[in-house]
């Protein structure tokens, strides 16, 4: 009841101010998602909406049957282990769910770390930039932002093709005899997962380096420490709610990328965003995409609220030694 006794003790502007991101949470997230949990414990039906109702009103004998179903998480789950399974025995698993998870949980992965190696020194380089020309810099970073995004894919569709303009190029200038194979195969995929995503790892780092005092690292060369050295012991742990912010903001989002797979990605590196575009839409079998979407909520949602507790325990523990 912690919380609960914080609250009590808000102003009504502060608890303003705190109540709008949890309004919008509400209704953004929460709302839509137990939309999804009502429809995955229905059954696919020839109707609109395409699936059963979770309960019928009986009223001869005037009560209410609940119709709920689990067939659809166990369908998964059973396939899952028998998959997992024979992936362990060293065959080739064939539960297109386990597969699907495990490439979108490891592209979200690589883009991420990619993003957070590539991200921090172009955002360091603009917190320790002249304040003159921080917001011009700031600026480019977010300029991508002002053209839409299926645009953006479509001008990598072009450079990287196999008649695409690199490829023209390297040709013209003699520098490869044919084409290389640069689109619709993992590299692509990688490639503008990390140029698409890549401000959101910048933004939540530079806001955290441009706090950072520099007369810690002067202290730190007074002491004798080299540049390694303070960086790793002073800079990189006052940057470590940017690593963790950008790193969340990058990895949720990539996991669930429907569009860039679908455009640039090719056949064998199907994510779960078009197998629930597939069971939606195609299949039009709601109910088991949307068991296959609440699951793929749960693998992120449970270990991130994990961490935030530890994050939480820590912070409270270091309060309470100070």
């Amino acid at each position: 009841m912690n919380w609960f006794n914080r609250l009590k003790g808000l102003r009504p502007s502060q608890g303003l101010v705190i109540g709008i991101p949890y309004i919008w949470l509400l209704v953004l997230f929460l709302v839509p998602f137990f939309i999804v949990l009502k429809i995955s414990f229905a059954e696919q039906d020839i109707a609109i909406p395409p699936y059963t109702p979770l309960y019928h009103i009986d009223g001869e004998l005037g009560r209410v049957n609940i119709l709920v179903s689990y067939q659809n998480y166990a369908d998964i789950f059973n396939d899952f282990w028998h998959s997992l399974g024979q992936m362990l025995l060293g065959n080739r698993g064939d539960n297109i769910y386990l597969l699907t998870y495990w490439l979108s949980i490891k592209t979200a992965l690589t883009t991420t770390v990619i993003c957070l190696l590539a991200g921090y020194p172009i955002a360091y380089a603009i917190a320790r930039a002249p304040e003159k020309i921080r917001n011009g810099l700031l600026l480019t970073i977010m300029l991508p932002f002002w053209t839409s995004f299926l645009l953006r894919v479509y001008a990598w569709m072009s450079l990287l093709g196999h008649n695409g303009i690199i490829n023209t190029y390297l040709i013209k200038w003699g520098l490869i005899s044919h084409p290389i194979d640069m689109f619709y195969n993992s590299f692509s995929l990688n490639l503008v997962m990390v140029y698409a995503y890549l401000p959101f790892m910048i933004l939540p780092l530079y806001t955290q380096l441009v706090k950072l005092d520099n007369r810690l690292l002067e202290a730190a060369a007074d002491l004798g420490a080299g540049p390694i050295k303070a960086f790793v012991s002073i800079t990189l742990p006052l940057s470590k709610a940017g690593i963790i912010s950008g790193s969340m903001l990058v990895f949720i989002p990539a996991v669930g990328e429907f569009v860039i797979p679908e455009l640039v990605g090719g056949p064998e590196n199907l994510m779960i965003g078009k197998v629930l575009w597939q069971a939606f839409f195609d299949q039009n079998n709601w109910p088991l995409a949307s068991a296959v979407a609440v699951i793929m909520v749960m693998l992120l949602v449970i270990p991130i609220a994990l961490f935030h507790r530890y994050e939480n325990r820590e912070i409270e523990e270091g309060a309470n030694h100070a």
